[in-house]
């Protein structure tokens, strides 16, 4: 294990990406170094990039969502997984990247919001790379003590959880408050990771069919591929094709659940409007402030009887439950095909811009 490695920072908005060597630390008592096998790049990392997120201490290490090989633990008792069994060297591991919850405020206690405690960080996002190795972006991650790490099953190659990557637990926990039923149509605003993750989730509840609307076509054909019923471009619509195409498929009445993963704020009433009264409608998409957007209280919401839920984030359990789905149903589903390509840590900010510009489904940073 060498003395020194590289690191991936990102030194404040807008600006170009740099590596950079930086010491690997002591590891403290309940603590864990990962090798890093990979990390994804998704949506927020652009965000970051724009400084569309409040809160950031840039510089940063991106990468939330990373799979590593537990290169050292600390001394004294091992750290133990979420199951409860100890972890060892060589182990092949991801972490929930939120760290620091206290479980012992009002939203932990008493709403049971972990996502909304006032103490959460989150790796890769809210913690400064001048304080350690908190990203997936470098050749090592540091675990702190108290970090929540899912084993991930031999089954279950890196490669193919990545694909899913943060996209996956967050899709699961906006489609489990959707509480799809067998038979029930969904629509899915969004052909990005979280979108198309929440496209396979809802056909493992029992959909009936599944419509996803977005784009671009790279996109479109991954949610095909995937077994998505009918896929809907924004690039060749307006809002009022889609919502009439939506109803024209569900004998007039709309979508039983729809499920927003587009971070864009018009979809909102659009979506509102694509779901039948007494319908159920999931708000997952909107992670920044992408502006203000208006819809009719009357129309839109009183009058449909219509069941809005906010979805924020995802917890321990989220991960944990994506792992164990994406290995028992890989040979249904064939994950790693999302993976368009793979970045070295000096290719990286070519791999930001491609996200940006949505020419992948899924890209990687591979060390």
């Amino acid at each position: 294990m060498s003395a020194v490695i590289s690191v991936v920072v990102m030194p404040e908005p807008e600006a170009p990406l740099q590596v950079r060597r930086t010491p690997l630390p002591e590891v403290e008592p309940g603590g864990v170094l990962l090798r890093t096998l990979g990390s994804e790049v998704c949506g927020t990392d652009v965000h970051l990039w724009h400084g569309q997120l409040s809160g950031v201490p840039y510089p940063i290490t991106p990468g939330h969502v990373s799979a590593g090989e537990v290169a050292a633990i600390g001394p004294g008792e091992a750290p133990r997984d979420v199951n409860g069994v100890p972890v060892r060297v060589g182990q092949v591991v991801t972490f929930l990247d939120v760290y620091g919850t206290c479980g012992r405020c009002w939203y932990c206690t008493v709403a049971h919001a972990s996502t909304r405690c006032p103490r959460r960080k989150v790796y890769g996002v809210t913690m400064c790379a001048d304080d350690g190795l908190f990203g997936g972006w470098g050749e090592y991650i540091y675990l702190a003590p108290g970090v929540h790490i899912v084993p991930l099953p031999e089954e279950l190659d890196w490669r193919a959880f990545l694909a899913g990557g943060c996209g996956m637990p967050t899709a699961l926990h906006a489609v489990t408050l959707g509480e799809i039923g067998f038979g029930d149509t969904v629509v899915v605003q969004g052909a990005g990771p979280v979108g198309l993750c929440a496209a396979v989730l809802a056909q493992l509840r029992g959909a009936g069919r599944v419509i996803v609307i977005g784009g671009p076509r790279v996109r479109l054909d991954a949610a095909r591929r995937f077994g998505v019923d009918t896929v809907i471009d924004i690039g060749d619509s307006i809002a009022e094709d889609r919502i009439e195409r939506v109803r024209a498929l569900t004998g007039g009445r709309g979508a039983d659940v729809t499920i927003e993963a587009t971070g864009v704020p018009g979809a909102v009433p659009e979506g509102m409007r694509l779901t039948r009264d007494a319908g159920r409608y999931v708000v997952v998409g909107q992670y920044t402030d992408g502006g203000d957007t208006s819809f009719n209280p009357h129309l839109d919401l009183n009058r449909k009887h219509l069941d809005v839920r906010g979805c924020w984030g995802s917890d321990a359990g989220h991960v944990w439950r994506a792992v164990r789905v994406m290995a028992r149903y890989g040979g249904l589903f064939p994950w790693t095909e999302l993976i368009s390509r793979e970045y070295s840590l000096d290719r990286a900010q070519a791999a930001l811009e491609d996200v940006a510009r949505q020419e992948v489904v899924k890209a990687l940073i591979v060390p």
